[in-house]
Formats: structure tokens, sequence, C-alpha cells
């Protein structure tokens, strides 16, 4: 059995996981002493994931993000610790987030009009991050393959309503048309089960810092 820490267990995250792995013979939780585990997966805040980061590097185990708003320094902390360990930094761990930029792509490949791009997020009222940590990686993932440069603009609009596990709809616009994408959680479940999956396949990667499709696939 894969034997799994969680940092931010009492949080909500934290608890699917934790019903998640009680759920699958494949993993075993520990937790108390970290240094059992075979890795570890931090849904927590940021100056826990600091801790955290700093604790696996010094103890040689991998370690999977989920959590978002991380600032420069953590970010800095992350690049050395990745020297030493493998790190999986998402802010997303959903495959139809995946599947999502996959359309988004072949849309884009495929366009040779000038467009607006408006990404729409909306997260439980107490999520702290806005725009998203999805969203603000749906944008940069947009400029990154839009090698025609016909995006001509994009927004995003954040709404931050009880209970909505995660929307994204990204919506494409020009006077002749309008082409939406929309991905939709209705659990919290699809994030932890991305990331057990990750947990599975980390292990046998080198010390780097790692994409969530770089793993999942």
């Amino acid at each position: 059995m894969l034997k799994v820490f969680i940092n931010g267990s009492s949080g909500k995250m934290g608890l699917s996981l934790i019903n998640l792995i009680n759920q699958n013979k494949k993993f075993d939780l520990i937790t108390e002493d970290i240094s059992l585990s075979d890795v570890v997966i931090d849904f927590s805040y940021p100056s826990s994931t600091l801790k955290i980061v700093k604790e696996c590097s010094v103890i040689k185990i991998p370690l999977i993000i989920g959590t978002t708003g991380l600032n420069k320094e953590i970010l800095n902390e992350i690049n050395n610790a990745s020297k030493n360990i493998p790190i999986l930094l998402a802010s997303n761990m959903s495959i139809g987030i995946l599947q999502l930029k996959k359309s988004i792509h072949n849309f884009l490949k495929s366009n040779d009009n000038k467009i607006d791009c408006l990404i729409e997020e909306i997260h439980h009222s107490k999520k702290v991050d806005s725009p998203s940590g999805t969203a603000i990686e749906i944008n940069d993932f947009i400029d990154l393959i839009d090698d025609k440069k016909n995006v001509t603009s994009i927004k995003i609009n954040s709404k931050r309503v009880d209970d909505i596990f995660g929307v994204h709809k990204i919506t494409f616009i020009n006077k002749e048309k309008s082409i939406y994408f929309k991905h939709e959680a209705l659990s919290r479940d699809i994030f932890g089960t991305g990331a057990l999956e990750c947990a599975v396949n980390i292990q046998k990667l080198e010390p780097n810092v790692y994409k969530f499709e770089d793993i999942i696939n």
C-alpha cells in the first residue's frame, strides 16, 4: 500500500482525501509520523505549505501541492526543494480541466479570426484567492498557445458563491459569434482522485517541479 500523509487534513479537501483513502485498499493514511509516508499531499494554506515544503525536502519525501495563492517566497522555496525531491504543483487536479485545455488548444489552432476572451470562474465563498489559480493558469495557457495572436484581450471574472466546488467557463467572442468551453466540478472528490493518481506516479520521478499534466499522462 502507498502510505500517504495529508497536510491540511482538517480542511474540506483534506477530509475528502481521507474518505477516498479509506475506501481504497491501495492507500494507507499516515496521521502522525510524516517520515513513515511515501508521499505527502498538501491542501492547506500558504504558510503551512511553506513549512511542509521545507520538511519534505529534508526527509526527501515526494510532495503534491494543491494549495493556491502562493507568494514568491514559497515558490522560490518549492524550486529549491525540487533539487532534492519531485514536487507536483497544480492549482487544479481535475482530469476534466486537462480535457478543457485540449479543447481550447484545438479551437485556437484552427481559429483565424480576431476574438476576445472572457474567463469566468465561480467557487465557494470561503475560497481566499481571487481569481482562482486555475483561472490564472488558463489565462497563461491561452497566452502561450495563441501563436497567431488572434486573442485580442483576456479578462477574468470571479464570483464567490456558497457550496460551489468550482466552475470555469471560457468564452471566445467577436462581432460574428460566441463560443464557450466549460468545466464544472460537482464534488471535491474529483480533485482528490486526481491527487491520489499522481501520488502513485510521482514516486517514480526524478527531483523537479512538475505540472499535473506531466504526471497524470
